[in-house]
């Protein structure tokens, strides 16, 4: 096995997740990443921890819900009960086929969610993590070969994570204290606000609020938009490409739409429910180890010199203690490059130029 996917596994256990003797971790395992849940599985044995094994396959899925008939029985006891009874969720994805519920109508995958709203809010209740072993499909997917995308993984995933948490509480301290920012590139003009709003420092620990594993952003919730805004980041969303969307927002809310490709998908995104039209995110990528795009929401909004905006659902951790943020059904991730032509300030100071910060001798 190779000693990167040890150290993958020491990562995920002790910065990421945190596990202690005594916790109670339920391990999610893709079909594709087994040589990490080996790995693992003996990290959280050696911390004394209790584990349960859960193998995920969509295969498996797919022919469930091939043959249901989408009368879902809603949040199934024994399948809460056990993640209630769970310290730490670590899912580990590594698909051997991206395409696997691509035949799955889109209406019955939608009724199975919907069945698993407390299921879902109980996991998400836990120290959980989503972490991504390396694999042919993923490879294929990205553009990459195995080998070529393998590195990229573990650039991505193995880096000093206690230093980058160090910078990125930077920025996080100057959005904390921030009342406006402002986004200015070509197709891009836009304002928000997060008066009152905390940011995360996404450092892929638990320690930091943060679930991903790699990780490298900061972000927080915006209270209002106003403007335009252009994504030339291309997207696989719902199976469709989206290409150069275009969004002008009014008192928070989008007004007008465009993309040069998935303008349908992107329709029927902010008609989901109100706040789909509404803003729940603002990220800052800062993870130097992503150097391309691979189309995999994962790694791509963490790529240093891009910033991202998401429709739909805030993240409670960004809201004031009983104020309730922007609610919807989706979280949609948008991505812009910042590296050329743009800036990001905050209270009529520019922060970023071109990618970089203004602590950076670059700037």
């Amino acid at each position: 096995m190779d000693d990167r996917i040890h150290e993958h596994a020491a990562v995920l256990v002790d910065w990421s997740a945190r596990i202690e003797s005594g916790d109670d971790v339920v391990l999610s395992v893709d079909e594709g990443a087994h040589d990490l849940a080996v790995a693992v599985a003996e990290q959280l044995g050696e911390r004394g921890a209790n584990l349960v094994n859960v193998y995920r396959s969509d295969e498996i899925q797919r022919a469930y819900l091939q043959a249901h008939d989408d009368d879902f029985d809603a949040d199934p006891d024994y399948e809460q009960a056990l993640y209630e009874n769970a310290d730490s969720v670590l899912v580990l994805k590594g698909t051997r086929n991206t395409a696997g519920m691509a035949d799955v109508p889109d209406d019955r995958q939608q009724a199975f969610a919907r069945a698993r709203e407390e299921v879902r809010e109980a996991r998400l209740a836990t120290d959980w993590v989503s972490t991504l072993h390396p694999t042919r499909a993923l490879a294929q997917g990205a553009g990459m070969a195995f080998e070529e995308y393998r590195e990229f993984v573990y650039d991505a995933t193995l880096r000093d994570w206690e230093s980058l948490a160090a910078e990125m509480d930077r920025l996080k301290t100057i959005l904390d204290e921030g009342d406006k920012v402002h986004i200015d590139a070509p197709g891009t003009d836009l304002t928000l606000s997060i008066a009152g709003r905390t940011a995360v420092n996404s450092a892929a620990s638990v320690a930091y609020d943060s679930h991903n594993l790699p990780s490298g952003e900061v972000f927080t919730a915006p209270a209002d938009a106003e403007g335009e805004v252009t994504f030339d980041v291309p997207m696989t969303v719902r199976g469709t490409r989206l290409r150069d969307v275009h969004l002008v927002f009014e008192d928070g809310e989008v007004v007008e739409h465009a993309a040069a490709a998935g303008e349908e998908t992107l329709a029927a995104l902010l008609e989901t429910d109100a706040g789909a039209r509404r803003l729940g995110e603002l990220g800052v990528g800062m993870n130097r180890g992503i150097d391309r795009y691979t189309d995999n929401i994962l790694f791509d909004e963490k790529m240093a010199e891009t910033l991202h905006l998401a429709l739909g659902r805030a993240y409670d951790a960004c809201l004031p203690e009983g104020e309730s943020g922007n609610d919807s059904a989706i979280h949609v991730d948008l991505i812009a490059d910042t590296s050329e032509d743009a800036t990001l300030s905050v209270d009529g100071e520019v922060i970023q130029r071109n990618g970089v910060f203004r602590w950076e001798e670059e700037f």
